[in-house]
């Protein structure tokens, strides 16, 4: 094990499953104890209950009250939390035109994909400004930055999450908290397997390497991101695209 995260408290999540667990089994390869937040309490028992480096945290990270009463618990036990990883995320229906997009659906995808970043957010970075240190990663998606046809909910989301990134940047350039996000294309990941094929043919087509990227390559960037050696990138949307993004 590495010590390159040793005596830092993490919270990441959507951490059961696809790039928040790759991302919380990261960090604590590398020394930080993570709290894995997830509304699934069963999968998180499983991945994270029977080790010494976690805790899991069943949240729904849509109840604003709820983020805010486990991030509160988790001050009070560990006086600090030097990361946030938020790596929750949904598509909703895909593979449908913007003028047919069911309005409910939409607000639960932002609902997911960014409220929830916000609440997790506000409750965590007071704690990063008292002690003049936080790294705080958003993960979007090409998706936000480019647009994916039949995609508008998840699109827009991911697009909002990029604007969000840059003004809590801009924000807390000073206060030696550092915000960013990782815009990944595909990656291989239970929630692209349950996508429709063609969706997912549309756009791995798009990316000049003809292949999804692995939940390693996600993670090990992510590592530097939330490092401490990551002192002078801020407010950025760090891209992870096999070639596709290229401006």
């Amino acid at each position: 094990m590495s010590g390159k995260l040793v005596n830092q408290i993490a919270i990441v999540t959507g951490a059961a499953s696809g790039i928040g667990k790759a991302i919380a089994f990261k960090l604590m390869e590398h020394g930080a104890k993570v709290y894995a937040f997830d509304l699934s309490g069963e999968l998180l028992q499983e991945h994270f209950g029977n080790n010494g480096m976690s805790i899991p945290v069943p949240v729904d990270v849509t109840n604003r009250q709820q983020v805010n009463d486990e991030v509160s618990k988790i001050i009070s036990n560990e006086k600090k939390i030097n990361i946030l990883v938020n790596c929750v995320g949904i598509t909703g229906i895909t593979n449908i035109k913007s003028h047919l997009v069911d309005i409910e659906n939409l607000k639960l995808v932002f609902d997911v994909n960014f409220m929830s970043c916000v609440y997790t957010s506000q409750a965590v970075i007071p704690n990063m400004l008292e002690r003049h240190y936080g790294r705080v990663l958003h993960l979007a998606s090409i998706a936000g930055k480019e647009g994916n046809a039949g995609m508008l909910a998840y699109s827009a989301s991911k697009a909002a999450l990029i604007g969000m990134t840059k003004v809590q940047g801009s924000e807390y350039a000073e206060s030696g908290i550092t915000v960013n996000a990782m815009a990944p294309a595909v990656i291989r990941t239970p929630l692209v397997d349950n996508m429709p094929d063609v969706q997912v043919k549309y756009m791995t087509d798009k990316i000049p390497m003809k292949r999804c990227g692995t939940l390693e390559e996600a993670a090990n960037l992510a590592l530097y991101i939330v490092s401490p050696e990551n002192s002078f990138t801020t407010g950025f949307t760090f891209d992870l695209s096999g070639g596709r993004a290229r401006y």
